[in-house]
């Protein structure tokens, strides 16, 4: 297998696996001081470029996250300049919501503002974060209220429209009527972390979508070891879907590749395994 696996989202080829940001600017989803840590150790644009890099070099080159957040963009284009490869990136900002937004429906100057900023930044696919899509999300009519606002806007300045939310609806109600969406941004991973039913059913949902999809969070944001967060992801999911991975370092970034490769390749687990003295005794002599 030459690079990594790809498929086709929007009449563009993406990597299959998808370098994810929040390990680059501060979200862990475990605890404020992890948060910080992050920010203060990892949240530098030589420091990001030079994960970005390990992936760029394996052909992972699609990114997803916050772009407008300094210093992603910075470090995006850093690791493009270093190896004169070019990264397609994913943005994911929210847009601004309050009580009246149900019957009015969202401000049009507003969202074209934060698509153009998208725009500019270099993104190529933008999708409105799950703070804004599970909102906007109506359990009683099966339809995802007013998100034409963002997916016109979004088409209007030369991106590809999706999806991403927390909410398994959001994917069923948009299959359904037809919303302009090439894909989904969807949680997925064995534990059922931050998933608001049950593992089987998201597969299921997952399975039965009309789009590819982008799953996050294969490793519970840290909660699973990499082997098995990956085992079961690229072990359940389509050929045409994708994995969204989180590294804090360059080494860790290229240990998610070999172990994906592994798995994807069905070569066993070829990776060294992280040794302790208590491990002394399972070891061949």
């Amino acid at each position: 297998m030459n690079g990594f696996p790809r498929t086709m989202v929007g009449g563009v080829s993406l990597s299959r696996m998808i370098i994810g940001t929040n390990w680059f600017l501060g979200f862990s989803h475990t605890t404020p001081s992890k948060d910080q840590y992050i920010c203060e150790c990892v949240r530098d644009r030589k420091k990001m470029a030079d994960i970005i890099e390990v992936f760029l070099r394996s052909g992972v080159d699609t990114i997803m996250g916050l772009i407008a957040m300094p210093p992603l963009a910075e470090a995006i284009k850093e690791a493009e300049d270093r190896t004169g490869l070019g990264v397609i990136v994913i943005s994911t900002p929210a847009f601004p919501l309050g009580p009246e937004t149900p019957s009015k429906g969202l401000d049009k100057g507003a969202v074209d503002a934060i698509v153009e900023e998208q725009a500019k930044l270099g993104a190529r696919f933008c999708f409105p974060h799950t703070s804004t899509t599970d909102a906007l999300l109506d359990r009683c009519t099966r339809k995802i209220r007013h998100i034409e606002t963002i997916t016109e806007s979004v088409r209007a300045h030369g991106m590809i429209p999706g999806l991403s939310t927390h909410m398994p609806e959001a994917i069923i109600y948009s299959d359904e009527s037809g919303i302009d969406v090439e894909t989904y941004i969807s949680l997925y991973n064995s534990m059922g972390f931050l998933m608001q039913v049950e593992v089987d059913w998201i597969a299921r949902v997952i399975q039965e979508a009309k789009k590819p999809v982008m799953t996050i969070k294969p490793m519970a944001a840290g909660q699973l070891r990499p082997f098995q967060g990956l085992a079961f992801a690229w072990s359940t999911l389509r050929d045409i879907d994708m994995v969204t991975v989180g590294t804090m370092a360059p080494k860790e970034a290229a240990e998610l590749i070999e172990i994906s490769l592994d798995l994807l390749e069905k070569r066993g687990n070829t990776q060294p395994l992280q040794e302790t003295r208590s491990k002394a005794s399972v070891k061949s002599a």
